[in-house]
């Protein structure tokens, strides 16, 4: 494992061991970095690699554009270069449903068509699917999965492991819970005035072990399949942000207060998968529902108010 920690805690690891009862490789290191890369993969047998090394918040990506096709983007070339030297050709890559951008449709199938992305987090994944796809049709020796992942949420059920957004999340269920946990004093709901249900954006929230379970099912379907090849990782089914507040209220029995506030530039109305090729081709779907996820999501905030920050204090 590999992670230059810009926005990951050591901490995580150790709590990996008490789930797992092993205790896993880590490295700290940069994928830009292709000394730090080519000495790595000298040193280790490596078959494949599941990359999830990119920057992922909409907001930020608008007002950092250059960090993120740095670090998603030349991130990605330098770690392909790398992994060919190494004669290492399977790569599950962590894309996003950004790439779709304002869908014709929903619930979004792969056929739809990519690429006309709202920001530039869409735009850096789009353009590492793309690269992907040129590298693969360059050798046959590639073997890649492109991931397009819907909203992840909800944490491991041990309340062990959880997202820990460092100051005031990007994403809408740590906002939640660090509502509920007394962190910070209301929800800010990003625009009341979209075609959707109740006026609030929809998504398709998947739980983080799906997820998981996804990538192993992609790694696994790769061993019989060369080139490139997409599959959504979502579960079918949209949920507005209102939804998603009263969910979490009756999982928790917290009372979330919010307030509405204008519209986030990149964000759209709509965005659920249709989830039917990942099931057929990796014989994959998620199984744990909304309440399973904000009920995980409420027991790694509750039990770990201050993330793993309170663990290292």
């Amino acid at each position: 494992m590999v992670d230059n920690l810009c926005n990951a805690s050591a901490e995580s690891l150790r709590r990996v061991v008490q789930i797992a009862g092993r205790t896993p490789v880590f490295v700290e290191g940069d994928i830009r970095d292709r000394t730090f890369l080519d000495k790595l993969l000298a040193q280790h047998s490596v078959q494949a690699v599941l990359h999830f090394a990119g920057l992922k918040a909409v907001g930020e990506s608008a007002a950092q554009p250059l960090r993120y096709y740095d670090n998603n983007v030349g991130g990605t070339v330098t770690l392909c270069q790398a992994m060919a030297a190494a004669g290492v050709f399977t790569l599950v890559f962590s894309s996003s449903a950004t790439v779709y951008g304002y869908p014709a449709t929903v619930p979004i199938s792969e056929d739809q068509p990519a690429g006309h992305t709202t920001n530039p987090y869409g735009r850096s994944k789009f353009m590492v699917e793309q690269l992907l796809g040129d590298l693969a049709a360059s050798d046959p020796r590639w073997r890649v999965a492109l991931l397009r992942y819907f909203n992840p949420v909800g944490a491991h059920e041990s309340g062990l492991i959880g997202e820990d957004p460092q100051g005031i999340p990007n994403n809408l269920l740590p906002y939640i819970t660090q509502v509920a946990v007394g962190k910070l004093p209301e929800l800010a709901v990003f625009g009341n005035d979209y075609p959707t249900v109740d006026g609030t954006g929809v998504r398709d929230y998947i739980h983080v072990v799906d997820l998981a379970q996804g990538h192993l099912a992609a790694l696994k379907t790769l061993q019989t399949r060369t080139g490139t090849h997409v599959w959504n990782l979502g579960t079918g089914q949209g949920y507005s942000v209102l939804q998603i507040i009263q969910a979490f209220e009756a999982a928790s029995g917290k009372s979330i207060p919010y307030r509405f506030v204008k519209r986030r530039p990149g964000d759209i109305a709509a965005c659920y998968a249709d989830p039917t090729k990942a099931a057929t081709e990796l014989d994959w779907s998620a199984k744990r529902d909304l309440f399973t996820m904000m009920s995980d999501s409420w027991r790694w905030q509750m039990t770990n108010p201050d993330g793993y920050r309170m663990d290292m204090a």
